[in-house]
């Protein structure tokens, strides 16, 4: 199993007659929900409120197959982000958090324990920058380090961030409990302006994680693991399992190749579509072996 935590919103994103839809978000959550439909047992790890959103969240969540048994309820309204796309396809953000159920994580949030075999995936978006979630997290992520594979997606939102200083400090302190972590080339951009991603992933790997792989766009792909670097383009392969401790370590090149060229297969589909509509397992099959769906 997968536990990924963080936040669970709705994206209020432009229609085409100048208004706004609701559609489920959450950098965590649509994790969670690309897990659940590839058939990876998963759980999401988050707090989600019992309004009208937080009802199409839980639903898109549930018809994914995603496990809710460690939600945490909130009084609170659902956290939203209004999405504006500019003339050259950029989305920008404008988070409403303060008084959302993402505004009130406590560690009492935490489920007291969590599966033995279970991985922990933590999506940084919130979690690295808005108080008191990161805190609350830090303490999950301390907790949990020694007992399971953990992996981070920092996910960096600059507009979140008043005190780069301490998201910085933070991140650093998160890498030392992680054994893989994902960053993209805008997230390096905020988290080391003008460094080399060599240099960069290097002095990550001597933090602690065995894997460092980062998502480049049109560029492609590059890992760093124990075998050396990896870029590649997506081709569709079958996917082994990494969720034992000593897996990310064992890892071979090939192995690790299919592993990434999988990966960008499944977000390639997902970009061809509005919001983050993650694919079915039965989408990256041939054509001629999909399940019918009549």
């Amino acid at each position: 199993m997968i536990i990924v935590a963080g936040e669970a919103l709705v994206d209020l994103v432009p229609d085409h007659v100048g208004g706004y839809r609701p559609v489920p978000g959450g950098s965590p959550a649509n994790t969670a929900v690309g897990l659940g439909r590839l058939g990876t047992q998963t759980a999401l790890l988050a707090r989600l409120a019992n309004d009208h959103l937080g009802t199409l969240l839980r639903t898109n969540l549930e018809t994914s197959n995603v496990d809710l048994r460690h939600v945490a309820e909130s009084t609170a309204p659902t956290t939203l982000a209004v999405v504006d796309i500019d003339r050259h396809g950029t989305a920008d953000y404008s988070f409403y958090i303060d008084g959302c159920a993402d505004g009130g994580w406590q560690p009492t949030d935490l489920p007291t324990t969590l599966p033995p075999d279970a991985a922990l995936h933590i999506g940084g978006s919130f979690a690295l920058t808005i108080e008191p979630m990161a805190a609350t997290f830090d303490t999950l992520l301390t907790r949990e380090h020694p007992h399971r594979v953990t992996t981070l997606d920092p996910n960096i939102r600059p507009t979140l961030i008043t005190d780069p200083d301490t998201v910085r400090a933070r991140l650093r302190r998160w890498l030392g409990m992680v054994d893989v972590v994902k960053v993209s080339t805008d997230d390096l951009r905020w988290i080391a302006p003008d460094r080399p991603l060599t240099d960069v992933v290097a002095e990550w790997h001597d933090h602690g994680p065995t894997l460092v792989v980062v998502t480049r766009g049109a560029e492609g792909v590059h890992a760093s693991g124990p075998t050396g670097t990896i870029d590649l383009p997506a081709l569709p392969v079958d996917i082994d399992d990494l969720l034992t401790r000593t897996a990310p370590t064992t890892l071979t090149h090939t192995e690790l190749t299919d592993v990434l060229t999988y990966a960008q297969r499944v977000a390639a589909i997902t970009c061809t579509r509005p919001g983050a509509d993650s694919p079915w397992f039965d989408e990256l099959l041939p054509e001629e072996v999909r399940t019918p769906t009549c």
